[in-house]
Parts: C-alpha cells; sequence; structure tokens
C-alpha cells in the first residue's frame, strides 16, 4: 500500500491541520516509509511468539495494609482558614 499526496491532504483535512506542499511531500516519504516498514514485519513468523504487554518483567509491589490511627481532628484543622462543627469550611459552589 503506497499513500499519495491526495491521502495526506485528506488525513490533514480530517485532522483539521493545514500543510503546505513541502510538508505534504515530506508526510509523503514518511508515511510510505511506515508503511514498507510494516509489510517487512507482516513477512515474519509470530506463531511462537507469545503476546506481551511489557519487554520487562513487570510485577508491582503491594505493601501490607495495616490499621493506624488518623491524625487527630484539632491537627487537621489547625492551618484551615475556617472550619464549622469539626469540618472545613468552604464557599457555596454550587447554586
Amino acid at each position: 500500500m503506497m499513500i499519495d499526496k491526495d491521502e495526506v491532504e485528506y488525513i490533514a483535512n480530517l485532522s483539521r491541520i493545514s500543510l503546505n506542499e513541502r510538508e505534504k511531500d515530506m508526510f509523503v516519504h514518511q508515511l510510505n516509509d511506515i508503511l514498507s516498514y510494516i509489510e517487512k514485519l507482516n513477512t515474519l513468523d509470530t506463531k511462537n511468539v507469545k503476546p506481551m504487554a511489557y519487554i520487562l518483567k513487570v510485577s508491582n509491589v503491594f505493601r501490607e495494609d495495616k490499621l493506624e490511627t488518623s491524625i487527630p481532628i484539632q491537627d487537621v484543622l489547625i492551618n484551615a482558614p475556617s472550619t464549622k462543627s469539626g469540618f472545613f469550611k468552604v464557599p457555596k459552589v454550587i447554586e
């Protein structure tokens, strides 16, 4: 499959970008290079290759959940500009 200038113009129009003639020629060349490389990849035998998401083995490191005491309300609210009944008081944002 080869890309021509008309297809680059069509893609640019769909993308809502404007390209000058030099850019169109550059993208025709670059897109054709990409497609030719993909064609090379399609010739590879990948029957025995397992799909993978990462090239390196990745595993999550989880910590044990521990029940701990919370920060006292007085310490939490000490720097609050305004409080009411043990809560942060903020301006109303919904009418």
